[in-house]
């Protein structure tokens, strides 16, 4: 997926501000500016239009997890230079503290069922022999439950 759409999405299943977005990337260590902000908030097809690099979206996410769990003790974490969709979803999935079954029944809220072996290949390491790359389809049904779950 494209880093941008889940940024909107994230900001909107949040309902945060664009002040309060900026805060999460800062909390994240990756600072922006209020216009690169708007600029990734614009369509693709837009000139002004800015994609959000890996490393600052890792920021961001990174900061999500501050902003929902709290710091944690010792170093910041080091922000991801390039992101995959497993790496995105375990991030959210870490900054609700969500465990397995809840993460299971945010996907049935988007119509995707998964078992809990097939839901924990996503979070294995890549070179574990059981990890399976998590498709845009799956992250974006995450996504959509997770909305409509935060709604409820």
């Amino acid at each position: 997926m494209i880093n941008n759409d889940i940024l909107r999405r994230l900001s909107t299943i949040f309902k945060f501000s664009d002040d309060e977005v900026l805060s999460v990337f800062d909390l994240g260590h990756a600072t922006i500016s209020a216009d690169q902000l708007s600029c990734f908030f614009k369509e693709k097809d837009q000139a002004t239009y800015v994609e959000v690099s890996d490393a600052q979206f890792a920021g961001f996410l990174n900061g999500l997890i501050v902003k929902k769990r709290g710091p944690s003790d010792g170093p910041a974490r080091e922000n991801e230079s390039t992101l995959t969709n497993n790496i995105i979803f375990n991030k959210i999935k870490i900054a609700m503290a969500f465990q397995a079954q809840e993460v299971i029944s945010i996907l049935e809220l988007a119509g995707i069922t998964l078992g809990k072996y097939e839901l924990s290949a996503f979070f294995r390491a890549a070179g574990h022999k059981h990890y399976k790359a998590c498709s845009d389809d799956v992250l974006s049904g995450f996504l959509k439950g997770l909305k409509i779950n935060m709604q409820a």
